[in-house]
């Protein structure tokens, strides 16, 4: 019988305490014949004992790399640098296939190995439609942290922003403190674009803008055609939502960054400067939860605050992983299950990019 064997590590990002398997998912495999090896974690938002007490085998954080090979390990953020080979096939959002910094040393390790990125970002139907994302909780807390930093600029304060910030043990105290920097602005309600509102994105995004009652215009892919730079430039605070997979025309530009822009905030929840197809070329790097904004600046001194943070469902880790992995586990069960086509999109795109190195 095939080994089916995956195994969940822990991440290496100090601020990540998402987990794609819960405990119930796992006790699913179990039942269903896998072999599921859990590294122990103290960040993780499931304490170990949740796995261990279903049956999983616990195992030291960073074993993976001494892992069976037929083990599939599966994850969500970057890998660290070492080692060289990487002779396990990954689960994981590798950001590799869109020409980003590092993607070609990246792959090659996996190549060393004769092994695969099963990428979770390209587990996709025959339309191209994802099977699953965090797409919804990064929409809801990019459009969250937009708020309280505008709230806070309305209200002529230090931004609630600075110095860092953390995790929300549940949305119910993320939801006060959006309220109680509404008060300090007075109920000011900013005019909010959201671009990528169809998706999952845009509609987590959304929801908690409508939640807080801000003046909400919604752009899709008609909208984005044939940009209208004044009207975009008119809003308080734009929220890019737009899963890009080739070349589009920039939504904004350096030269737009001047004077004449109303726009004050900019919340980038795709969150891809390294890629080639960055619609916002007017960044080239993140911003983290220890520098949650930047400040771009135009030719004549107009400012306008950058948050570009890339894993920011983890500032809801609870409910991020919830709904995640309710929507990965159907798929993990068919992993091993050969001619599965959402196993084989992953496959071919990964093929797809190493043929470029």
């Amino acid at each position: 019988m095939l080994n089916k064997h995956i195994w969940l590590r822990c991440e290496t990002r100090p601020s990540e305490r998402r987990t794609p398997l819960m405990p119930s998912g796992a006790a699913e495999l179990i039942k269903l014949g896998f072999k599921v090896t859990v590294e122990r974690c103290a960040r993780r938002i499931v304490p170990d004992e949740e796995y261990e007490k279903i049956g999983c085998i616990m195992a030291n954080s960073g074993s993976w790399v001494h892992a069976e090979k037929a083990a599939v390990i599966l994850g969500l953020k970057e890998l660290p640098s070492q080692p060289d080979i990487l002779n396990n096939s990954h689960i994981y959002f590798a950001h590799a296939y869109k020409n980003q910094a590092g993607w070609q040393n990246l792959l090659s390790r996996f190549l060393r190995g004769g092994s695969e990125v099963l990428d979770i970002e390209y587990l996709v139907k025959k339309d191209n439609s994802r099977v699953v994302a965090f797409g919804y909780y990064a929409g809801y807390m990019g459009a969250a942290l937009a708020l309280l930093h505008w709230y806070c600029k309305k209200a002529m304060i230090v931004s609630y922003l600075e110095g860092g910030i953390a995790a929300y043990e549940n949305a119910n105290i993320l939801d006060e403190e959006i309220k109680k920097h509404q008060a300090l602005a007075q109920g000011a309600s900013p005019k909010t674009l959201i671009i990528g509102a169809g998706g999952r994105s845009g509609k987590g995004a959304a929801a908690i803008m409508m939640r807080h009652g801000a003046d909400i215009t919604c752009w899709g892919r008609e909208e984005t055609k044939n940009i209208d730079r004044k009207k975009l430039l008119s809003f308080d605070i734009v929220i890019n939502c737009v899963f890009i997979q080739k070349s589009v025309p920039a939504f904004i530009r350096p030269e737009d960054i001047n004077s004449e822009a109303n726009l004050s905030v900019i919340s980038d929840v795709s969150c891809d400067p390294f890629s080639d197809f960055n619609p916002l070329p007017i960044y080239n790097d993140i911003t983290s939860w220890s520098d949650p904004y930047h400040k771009i600046k135009g030719a004549d001194g107009k400012v306008i605050d950058l948050i570009a943070i890339d894993n920011l469902p983890s500032l809801l880790p609870k409910e991020a992983s919830l709904e995640f992995a309710q929507l990965l586990l159907p798929h993990l069960k068919t992993l091993f299950d050969g001619d599965n086509a959402i196993w084989e999109a992953a496959k071919k795109s990964y093929k797809n990019a190493i043929s470029k190195i």
